[in-house]
């Protein structure tokens, strides 16, 4: 029998949906509220397969915009009653060493969750708004909260314990925890249906490129190593994130300069990464303009940027003894032929060739002469593997 289930992902000033049949996997509808909190009024947007619109809304708060949906899904006929909603899946971004699966949320995992801002204070503590909104309206409602952090926790101590005393991983569980678990499990298994072999028999490393960015490498279907870290500032250059750079920096700067921690904090996490470098924008889609026309800055932030990507698809190699399947997904590497032109170059002493032509199209496959290792373009859909989850705890 069909279960009507929603999909939230909650940020600071958004809040984006997906209502699915399930089993089935249907998607019904799919919208998106932004800027919610930085304005007296917020925008709503909804795409179904045959309709597409935009709302200016007179009110803004994560509150009024689960409100104001649960009202559009009634009047729109998605729902025929709140009743009909059988579970609600939240993206929570970190799990800590406490949660590795998704988890029905009751006050137990409210309270855990909570306690982890601290090790997510720009996320965590969103994804518990998007929570209790959902739970004040739908106090009957299953809700389960799926974490960014679950799918990595199969990584080995030699990965994720740092070079640091030990006294501050026991006492403060300071260790990498790695993000974007989600998207790195769905694209790898889609990956596997599409190449005919089993999930578990390949070798994949997988290239989420977005704002955010990071690669993990996959195998016996675990993940086994990944590049963000205790926080989700760690690892590759990003689009306002700094990623791996000398830590002593950052004690020079706050001496030099006379800056509090929050203040670096802002630095690293707001100011850096492509933004940084090129002193132009944090998009890549007008770094590429930029670049193409000349501006050196422009140049220099995607080179960094897919330098820091080639460097660890090399190294992922060598960790999981050779892989057959490279992926590239999220906004830049499902869309951007470029990007990923340049973060394969040098790559073929790993057997890595773009077919031009194909890369150009973003189709599927876009290896060379159809050899191996296969590199594929796939979407990511973190929505449908949390509506998966809600599903199975069904």
């Amino acid at each position: 029998m069909s279960k009507k289930i929603m999909a939230i992902n909650s940020g600071s000033s958004s809040l984006k949906f997906q209502l699915f049949s399930m089993p089935e996997e249907k998607l019904l509808v799919k919208g998106l509220f932004e800027r919610i909190g930085l304005a007296k009024e917020m925008t709503f947007s909804y795409q179904t397969s045959d309709e597409k619109a935009e709302h200016t809304l007179p009110h803004s708060s994560h509150e009024k915009a689960v409100d104001y949906l649960l009202h559009f899904l009634l009047e729109k006929k998605f729902l025929s009653s709140l009743e009909e909603l059988s579970g609600v899946g939240h993206r929570v971004a970190h799990g800590g060493e406490y949660f590795s699966q998704a988890t029905p949320i009751h006050a137990e995992e409210i309270a855990k969750i909570e306690e982890l801002s601290i090790l997510a204070p720009l996320h965590n503590p969103v994804n518990l708004i998007g929570i209790r909104a959902f739970q004040t309206v739908l106090p009957n409602c299953l809700q389960v909260a799926v974490f960014d952090t679950a799918f990595h926790q199969t990584m080995a101590e030699k990965e994720y314990i740092y070079p640091l005393p030990m006294k501050y991983y026991r006492d403060y569980h300071i260790r990498k925890y790695g993000f974007h678990g989600t998207s790195h499990q769905y694209v790898a298994m889609q990956a596997a249906e599409k190449i005919g072999v089993p999930f578990e028999e390949l070798k994949i490393i997988s290239c989420h490129l977005g704002n955010g960015a990071s690669i993990c490498g996959i195998k016996d279907g675990k993940s086994v190593i990944t590049s963000m870290g205790f926080t989700p500032l760690a690892g590759l250059m990003m689009g306002t994130r700094c990623g791996d750079i000398d830590p002593s920096i950052l004690p020079y700067l706050q001496e030099k300069l006379h800056l509090t921690t929050k203040q670096i904090n802002v630095i690293i996490n707001e100011e850096s990464g492509l933004l940084g470098v090129s002193e132009l924008s944090n998009d890549s889609r007008d770094l590429v303009r930029q670049a193409s026309e000349g501006v050196h800055q422009a140049k220099l932030a995607l080179d960094i940027f897919t330098s820091r990507v080639r460097q660890t698809i090399a190294g992922y190699a060598g960790e999981l003894g050779g892989f057959d399947v490279l992926i590239f997904t999220a906004g830049i590497g499902e869309n951007s032929s470029i990007i990923r032109q340049k973060s394969c170059e040098g790559l073929e002493c790993l057997s890595i060739e773009l077919d031009q032509e194909k890369n150009q199209k973003n189709e599927c496959f876009i290896q060379k002469n159809n050899g191996k290792p296969y590199v594929l373009v796939i979407p990511t859909n973190e929505e449908l593997m949390i509506a998966r989850e809600v599903s199975a705890h069904l």
